[in-house]
């Protein structure tokens, strides 16, 4: 008998323009996670991240025009600048769908990168530009009769883009941090990317500590660009919540002339967080901005020019000053109706908004100037949620921890990791950790690097209580629990099934499993992990113990840095740089090619 979660999949593929679900099959839940306005401002396209399609709504009727099947995980959207069409990136398939606006379906698709999440189009040049997330690079896509694309290297996980008023630069933010995590200063950065010369211009690095860059929004004058991110405050303890102590959210504003960040506001209130900002519209007379929340469920306003007063009268330390955007006049956080709100956009005549809520399926229509709320439009039928949807809500709600400063995916976006070290008290104070993906980690206790819960039933209620200080209803710790148990590792965009990649991950395989090696003897398959700890000679200055848990190597291509304190920032790094006395695998003996070909076997787990 197929569970709920098969039984919408089915129902999903099934799916066909304005055609609805049949009455025999559950429908797929409705995730609307990006839109943008038609050049005109007559249409809404909004792309539904887990229906995979893209609704057209009439902004003027708040009415379903047109439903346009596309392939698997659509991401970010944008229009070409005659409104005849839009673009949509299906992420995990790698390509983007061109459609028909008039008829609601798509007319071609091509490829654009691994696995796709912001796009961004430059009608000048007639080009798109889409953030290539698994590849650590921006795709530029010149368009015509065929597309000729060019793939700039960036740092890690990109994640939004967007394109100057002169469409000289496209500036990208990034998910999670490049590097080690146990050096100081680890943080994310944002990238500017020049589109004539189709390289990386300049990166500029968050405030320590930063992670998950999601919106990005460039300001009508093409000066400068905004940014919304985590800001953890990864050299404390996390011995309490209040008052930011354990994390802050905050907009950084980027100078894109001296290429340098001007500076970094909070978005907290002073007892009230602002956790996990998402998307980013600035009004076209360059009069204010707004952020969706989307752990609070709220929308904020800037007046830009207060924001700008205040960065020329305290450009240090702002960041450290939780208050300064709220004492200055400068914020206004309104509550929306639904959940997770997400993708956000501002209509070319600057007089509406519109909100993507994710958990809801519902788009709102809002005044632009008072964040008024004008109407919601319902994506189809939403079924109701079954435990492992409730539970993907309140991994990413934050109003489930202590005024609201964070949610279980601030630091575990997308489920897996942020990239950081933070110290967490279930193994002592002062000894900071990398913090690891969850997926199997129902299967794979105990958890945490030492072990130090002995599942995920035990590390997930007291996530709760000793980090979110909060406590939560036992049903809603059991749809949580239902949650992460459904998490399982996605198919790696390195996995190649034929060619020379194919052998090469075939000889690697060999490698890994050859019992010279050793690979295989702590880490067999299927979970990739023998559930026990060693010594391999990785102990740092600040921990008390040699062992260490021997975690799982799905997803390894994602789940960078490596070892329990982010010390190695590559696979290369584990297998050779950290690894004296060949304590960690016997590689030493291992001649170039064959640790090519490991590599490749493990990027492709």
């Amino acid at each position: 008998m197929p569970d709920a979660r098969t039984r919408r999949c089915a129902a999903l593929m099934a799916c066909v323009l304005c055609a609805g679900t049949s009455a025999w099959a559950d429908p797929p839940y409705r995730s609307p996670i990006d839109l943008a306005f038609s050049p005109d401002g007559a249409m809404l396209a909004v792309s539904d991240h887990t229906a995979g399609v893209v609704t057209l709504i009439g902004v003027a009727g708040a009415n379903v025009l047109h439903e346009c099947a596309v392939d698997d995980r659509p991401a970010g959207i944008t229009w070409a600048p005659d409104g005849s069409h839009l673009y949509v990136a299906e992420s995990r398939v790698g390509t983007i769908a061109d459609i028909d606006a008039d008829k609601g379906s798509v007319t071609r698709r091509f490829e654009a990168g691994l696995w796709l999440r912001g796009i961004a189009f430059a009608p000048n040049h007639n080009m798109l530009v889409a953030a290539d997330y698994a590849r650590d690079g921006v795709t530029v896509a010149k368009l015509g009769s065929t597309v000729r694309r060019t793939v700039v290297p960036t740092s890690r996980q990109p994640f939004a883009v967007a394109i100057s008023p002169d469409e000289s630069l496209a500036v990208v933010s990034h998910l999670i941090p490049q590097g080690r995590a146990d050096r100081p200063g680890q943080s994310a950065v944002v990238t500017l990317v020049d589109l004539e010369l189709r390289a990386e211009l300049a990166h500029i690095r968050l405030p320590s500590g930063s992670s998950c860059g999601r919106g990005v929004a460039i300001d009508p004058d093409g000066r400068r660009a905004y940014v919304v991110h985590t800001l953890g405050r990864t050299n404390l303890p996390t011995t309490q919540i209040e008052r930011g102590w354990v994390n802050t959210n905050a907009l950084s504003v980027i100078d894109l002339k001296s290429h340098r960040r001007l500076g970094t506001v909070l978005l907290d209130y002073l007892l009230e967080g602002a956790a996990d900002p998402w998307g980013v519209a600035v009004a076209p007379d360059g009069s204010r901005l707004w952020v969706t929340l989307s752990g609070t469920h709220q929308l904020a306003t800037i007046d830009l020019p207060g924001l700008s007063a205040l960065l020329a009268d305290k450009r240090k330390g702002l960041e450290d000053d939780i208050a300064a955007l709220s004492r200055a006049g400068a914020i206004r956080r309104t509550p929306l109706p639904g959940k997770g709100p997400r993708g956000l956009a501002v209509s070319p005549d600057g007089k509406t908004l519109a909100v993507a809520m994710y958990f809801s399926g519902t788009v709102l229509l809002l005044d632009a100037h008072n964040a008024a709320l004008r109407t919601v439009v319902t994506l189809q039928n939403q079924p109701e949620p079954d435990a492992e949807r409730r539970g993907e809500r309140i991994f990413h709600d934050a109003t489930y921890s202590k005024q609201t400063w964070l949610s279980c995916a601030t630091c575990h976006p997308d489920t897996r990791a942020d990239g950081m070290n933070w110290d967490l008290l279930n193994d002592g104070l002062g000894n900071p950790k990398n913090v690891r993906s969850l997926v199997w980690s129902h299967k794979t206790p105990p958890v945490m690097s030492r072990g130090a819960r002995a599942s995920m039933e035990v590390a997930s209620a007291a996530g709760f209580t000793h980090i979110a200080f909060q406590q939560i209803s036992t049903a809603d710790l059991e749809d949580v629990r239902a949650y992460l148990r459904s998490l399982e590792p996605v198919k790696s965009p390195f996995a190649g099934d034929t060619g020379p990649l194919a052998a090469q991950i075939q000889r690697g395989r060999e490698v890994f499993e050859q019992e010279t090696t050793g690979c295989a003897r702590c880490h067999p398959a299927p979970l990739y992990t023998d559930l026990k700890q060693y010594d391999v000679g990785t102990r740092g200055k600040l921990d008390r113990t040699e062992t260490f848990d021997t975690p799982t190597l799905a997803e390894l291509w994602r789940t960078a840095p490596y070892l329990h304190d982010g010390s190695a920032a590559k696979l290369r790094d584990v297998l050779f740089g950290c690894n004296k006395d060949d304590r960690h695998g016997i590689t030493s003996h291992l001649t170039e090619p064959q640790f090519e070909d490991l590599i490749a076997y493990l990027r492709a787990l």
